[in-house]
């Protein structure tokens, strides 16, 4: 190449050069934005530059493992337990959420057992993002509903984030007057949860999925969702109508329910739902464990009657179940329909003829005769009974005193033998002459 086009080249370089730099001058510095360049992680080091006015650090940890600490450029070091007022810290079993305000430019590090493999995120922004509710909503609806927490316009994505935050979604009445819920004031409708379960297709993947609850007075609503923890507290509102339930069910009770079977009454809201695409898919509770599937479908009227199936077993019954429909917008829905029960009781006993009231009444004093005889001869047995042993025990009296008597006799009589031997044998004794014969 000649060195002429070579000098003109370089010449149109530098122009491209300086235009850029003015460019770059130009353009507006976002102190909130975290540059990549510039606030890199690597392992668990990464550098913030003068420019971050305010991050959020998202860490991943090991199952239950501590807390990460923060070691700041300057050595020193924050705890989940102890860091300045500016820091916001909130700790799961999972991971750390830290937002920090004026972070200290320079090296930072993490010491802990950060999940291996993980990334570590550093926002300046976060927000919440979620679905709308559909229109019409109605009653007893049910519907799956999602919602994303927001990193730098991006879905933030991480391995146990369900455990760090807290969805809470509710209906506040707009208290209209007419509506029904005109005084239903603020109640917690539902939550969202990223684990994989219910409604929830994958867990982990940064898509939260909510599951509200309904069966709530029909009005004018405002729908809020809140996302919070220690560090951050997200809230978006949007303003909904939860129309009244499309179908009705009414049940008939027959004349003789012995003997006719229940009907029951199905009312459509044609200009909601589209007939020929709505299908009831009910069952019969019953005692002694009876369940019986009920199906209605191809409608052709808003107005419906049904017979259900004849039950013979007295106890209580319930009748529940969903519908499936499509809107007359085209959406398709899920509705649960309202409980209904109905008592099978048995009949009372018809009133007894005179013939009978007056053998009952025979049999009723035959019994009472039996039973008073049968006092009376006990009454008889307890008196002979008590008369013989007071028989007997006079008897052993008797016996015992006329044995006392006799001893007694027997003890005077030798008393008196012993009297008279001793008198005898004094006299005796006074007879004989005790002197001496003189010689």
């Amino acid at each position: 190449m000649p060195l002429a086009g070579i000098i003109t080249l370089l010449k149109a370089l530098q122009l491209l050069l300086l235009f850029a730099l003015v460019c770059l001058q130009a353009m507006p510095v976002l102190a909130g934005v975290v540059p990549k360049e510039q606030a890199r992680e690597l392992k668990n080091r990464f550098r913030i530059d003068h420019m971050v006015e305010s991050l959020t650090l998202v860490i991943q940890r090991d199952y239950g493992s501590a807390p990460v600490v923060v070691v700041l450029p300057d050595g020193s070091k924050w705890y989940a337990s102890r860091h300045p007022e500016t820091v916001k810290w909130t700790d799961g079993v999972t991971g750390d959420i830290i937002s920090i305000e004026n972070p200290q430019p320079g090296p930072w590090q993490l010491v802990g057992k950060v999940s291996k493999g993980s990334t570590l995120h550093m926002l300046s922004k976060l927000s919440v993002e979620i679905d709308p509710l559909p229109q019409p909503l109605f009653q007893g609806e049910r519907i799956k509903i999602t919602a994303r927490l927001m990193g730098d316009e991006q879905r933030l994505r991480m391995p146990g984030l369900d455990y760090l935050v807290e969805w809470v979604a509710r209906f506040v009445s707009d208290h209209q007057p007419g509506d029904e819920n005109f005084a239903a004031g603020t109640v917690t409708v539902g939550s969202y949860k990223d684990d994989g379960e219910g409604l929830d297709e994958r867990p982990d993947d940064g898509i939260f999925t909510g599951t509200i609850n309904l069966n709530q007075p029909w009005g004018h609503y405002k729908f809020t969702v809140q996302a919070r923890n220690n560090v951050f507290d997200r809230e978006e509102e949007m303003a909904v109508i939860l129309s009244r339930h499309p179908i009705n069910l009414q049940l008939i009770e027959p004349d003789d329910p012995l003997t006719s079977p229940y009907r029951m009454s199905v009312s459509i809201d044609a200009e909601a739902l589209q007939l020929a695409e709505t299908h009831l898919e009910l069952e019969l509770v019953g005692p002694a464990g009876l369940q019986l599937p009920i199906t209605f479908s191809g409608l052709t009227e808003g107005q419906n009657e049904f017979v259900l199936p004849e039950v013979h077993e007295f106890g209580s019954y319930r009748i529940k179940g969903e519908a499936f429909s499509t809107t007359v917008t085209g959406r398709e829905i899920v509705l649960s329909l309202p409980e209904k029960f109905f008592n099978l009781i048995e009949p009372p006993a018809p009133p007894p003829s005179p013939e009978e009231i007056a053998e009952r009444e025979a049999a009723i004093a035959a019994a009472e005769e039996a039973k008073a005889k049968e006092s009376a001869m006990m009454v008889l047995i307890g008196v002979n009974l008590v008369l013989l042993l007071l028989g007997i025990v006079a008897i052993i009296f008797w016996r015992k005193r006329q044995a006392l008597k006799k001893a007694l006799e027997a003890a005077a009589l030798d008393a008196a033998n012993q009297d008279k031997s001793s008198k005898s044998m004094k006299e005796t004794l006074d007879d004989i002459d005790l002197t001496l014969p003189d010689d």
